[in-house]
């Protein structure tokens, strides 16, 4: 079932059944560079992987990652939602995309719309998100979408931290 759309992406909640695009995604180099090994190497470990992260937090928040995909083909393209992080008082925006689509616009346009439906289908009244120091791409489409940066956070290594800033009307919300 879609959560939400926009002009070109369709947005709903993982499954099991996309254990084969997630154990894609989670293996390709710039995954492992920016966000960590997760240590999926087979499907059967994103079934792990789903089980404990994204349908955890469904049951356990009421939000998560979320899969995103191409409105006309139902291609899975990335990965885009609110992840609750030890350490951060409000909920993290995170995305990654397949290195495929990188370059076309998805992962602001999938940001845009989760912080809108952060706001007015879930009520947050804030959202961070943290991105490494030197990942200007990702600051970038944080940006992009109307996020500020509002500090480091410490850690090894440490990360930029930015926050939402509703009002902005990059952010659509």
């Amino acid at each position: 079932m879609t959560l939400f759309e926009t002009a070109r992406l369709g947005v709903r909640r993982l499954t099991l059944a996309d254990a084969p695009f997630i154990a894609e995604l989670l293996t390709e180099p710039l995954w492992i560079q920016h966000i960590g090994d997760r240590g999926v190497r087979t499907v059967a470990d994103a079934e792990g992987y789903l089980r404990s992260g994204p349908l955890a937090s469904y049951a356990e928040h009421g939000h998560g990652l979320y899969r995103v995909a191409l409105r006309d083909t139902g291609e899975p393209v990335g990965i885009c939602g609110l992840l609750r992080r030890e350490g951060l008082e409000a909920p993290d925006l995170g995305y990654a995309m397949l290195a495929r689509h990188h370059g076309r616009g998805y992962a602001t346009e999938a940001a845009r719309a989760t912080l809108a439906h952060a706001r007015h289908d879930l009520g947050m009244d804030r959202v961070l998100a943290i991105t490494g120091l030197d990942h200007r791409v990702s600051q970038r489409v944080l940006t992009h979408v109307g996020m500020r940066r509002a500090g480091t956070v410490d850690g090894d290594p440490p990360l930029a931290l930015f926050e939402t800033v509703w009002g902005d009307p990059r952010s659509g919300a």
